[in-house]
């Protein structure tokens, strides 16, 4: 654990970053195993073989990670359910090299939360 001080220079530790795959390994423990990529019909699940609208997609929760070294590293997952229950995640490049049509889909969406702690 990093330690770091708060205005007032109270000790807080905190815990290190996980990489992407640990995060998804996590994630996979916790049911969420669909692999999900965006199409231009919408969000596609190939466990299933299924597409969903933004309207039956909820994210329950997010991470961005970034290349320590190389921008072009950077990453976002996202942690998704859907209306009929599927569970899954979708990762893709994070600021420049996003894939347009990830981030339209995702603005769409209604229903976006973030945990405080995970």
């Amino acid at each position: 654990m990093t330690e770091q001080t708060t205005n007032n220079n109270i000790p807080v530790e905190i815990p290190p970053m996980n990489t992407l795959t640990d995060r998804v390994n996590k994630e996979i423990k916790n049911g969420y195993t669909a692999n999900l990529s965006v199409t231009r019909q919408g969000l596609y699940s190939s466990t299933n073989d299924k597409t969903y609208l933004p309207s039956q997609v909820s994210i329950k929760d997010f991470y961005r990670f970034e290349g320590e070294s190389d921008p072009a590293d950077s990453a976002i997952m996202y942690v998704i359910e859907t209306a009929d229950g599927l569970k899954g995640t979708l990762i893709d490049a994070y600021g420049a090299y996003a894939e347009e049509n990830v981030n339209k889909f995702i603005a769409e969406v209604e229903e976006i939360n973030k945990k405080e702690k995970s």
